[in-house]
């Protein structure tokens, strides 16, 4: 059959790009081989973040399955359009535009439910290996987890964070190896929980996209908390580590196995397609991703979205990127900045971040302002109890918002106002100007300001 959309990958970016072709009235077809929602909604994000809010490790295990559950049925809603085709099986590329799409084995989700060993449609009757054609295809595939090379990786002890999600009894001790966003998120769960938390990194500090400053004071904190921390430390083996369940927390590549790719391009260096390189961004654990163009173009007519294209490894990057591909196909242009990617580690505290740090702004700025301010001088996080904080919000020569790095209680929420600020290239005394609500956290931008 013959679409004007294919789209292998029904995560964040898959859907996403699913819903808007789909209201434009391009008729378009969605693969997946596993659950609909991707990584971020059935092993990532979401039930991360079940965790991050329930009071123990029983109550986390209980409310992942009922919450991803939910959001599932929402994004299968959201692929019953009329103009949307979901098709459950393995996809992969046999020419240009044309994809086979194959029965998968069955495999289990985080959630615990089961996808079925042949394709089916969305209104569940079975198909056979089937062969699409279309105008124009998307690679949505996402990423997995990165093993180092240890020696020992198959120490039966070790998991990454699908298998620790899946988990039914809590670790007395968890060692994770690796200090970013997943390795630091778990710490600092498990360690709530009464876990024995242990992490490793090779790097002199955690959380590589974040402000130094930023990340050191959360780690100190998390520290004085009862969490150790071994900096600057390569693992050799995993035989000496003293714990019951290992992570390995320590980046992501690029899903594409069995995907076949090079099939579908005119020409390839290396198993891997010739293509505008891509612009800088934030900082990124994925490797070798599919290289493409601003418009996440891999080759005439050929997306590729999402983690697999390793700019962002972000859900809402993944959605954002989405959009701009369809536009692309539909031939409109938008004011998506890429460049302002705001991101959150949720921790306790949780911190945030978007745009330059502090040494970035050394490095490549011409003159620079750091403003500072802390959650122990805000009335609202005093009367919240949550006073360990502090925001650095950096400005260019000119005095227009370039960067801003915080940790503390709702820093997420605050970042998000200076991505938004940032889009708008305002500058700080334009944000000076701006009323905030009192008392709330975000009159801590505004004190930054002021400075």
């Amino acid at each position: 059959m013959h679409y004007d959309l294919c789209i292998i990958g029904a995560g964040p970016g898959g859907y996403r790009a699913a819903e808007y072709a789909a209201k434009q009235d391009l008729k378009v077809v969605i693969v997946e081989q596993d659950e609909v929602g991707g990584t971020c909604l059935n092993r990532g994000c979401i039930p991360t973040k079940t965790y991050v809010h329930s009071d123990s490790f029983e109550e986390a295990v209980s409310r992942q399955q009922l919450v991803v559950s939910q959001l599932r049925s929402g994004v299968e809603a959201i692929l019953a359009h009329p103009n949307i085709t979901l098709l459950r099986g393995h996809a992969r590329f046999t020419a240009p535009l044309t994809v086979a799409v194959s029965p998968t084995v069955s495999s289990s989700s985080a959630a615990g439910a089961t996808s079925p060993a042949t394709p089916f449609s969305a209104s569940g009757d079975s198909i056979a290996t089937t062969t699409l054609t279309a105008t124009d295809i998307i690679i949505a595939t996402g990423s997995t987890a990165k093993l180092p090379p240890i020696p020992d990786i198959s120490d039966p002890r070790v998991v990454t964070s699908t298998e620790l999600l899946q988990l039914t009894r809590q670790p007395k001790k968890l060692c994770i190896i690796g200090a970013g966003v997943i390795g630091m998120e778990f710490a600092s769960v498990f360690h709530r929980f009464g876990t024995e938390v242990t992490v490793i990194e090779f790097l002199k500090e955690c959380l590589p996209m974040l402000d130094s400053d930023i990340a050191k004071r959360l780690r100190k904190l998390l520290e004085k908390r009862g969490i150790t921390f071994r900096m600057k430390t390569a693992v050799q083996q995993l035989a000496d580590i003293d714990a019951d369940t290992i992570l390995i927390a320590t980046g992501r590549k690029p899903n594409t196995d069995g995907l076949h790719p090079e099939a579908a391009l005119p020409s390839v260096v290396n198993g891997f397609p010739v293509a505008t390189p891509a612009v800088p961004s934030s900082p990124s654990s994925v490797v070798n991703g599919l290289p493409v163009d601003n418009n996440f173009l891999l080759a005439p007519h050929l997306y590729a979205i999402g983690d697999v294209n390793g700019r962002q490894l972000l859900a809402h990057a993944a959605e954002m990127q989405a959009v701009r591909a369809v536009n692309h196909i539909l031939g409109r242009t938008d004011g998506i900045r890429f460049d302002i990617m705001p991101s959150a580690i949720f921790t306790e505290p949780e911190a945030a971040c978007v745009g330059l740090s502090e040494e970035l702004c050394k490095q490549q700025t011409d003159g620079y302002h750091c403003r500072k301010a802390f959650w122990r001088a805000n009335g609202k996080a005093m009367a919240m109890n949550e006073t360990e904080g502090m925001l650095k919000l950096l400005s260019d020569a000119d005095e227009r918002i370039i960067g801003c790095h915080a940790y503390g209680t709702h820093s997420a929420d605050i970042i998000q106002e200076v991505s938004v600020l940032m889009c708008r290239d305002t500058t700080v005394s334009q944000l000076r100007d701006m009323v905030h609500i009192h008392p709330t956290l975000g009159e801590i931008l505004r004190t930054a300001a002021e400075q």
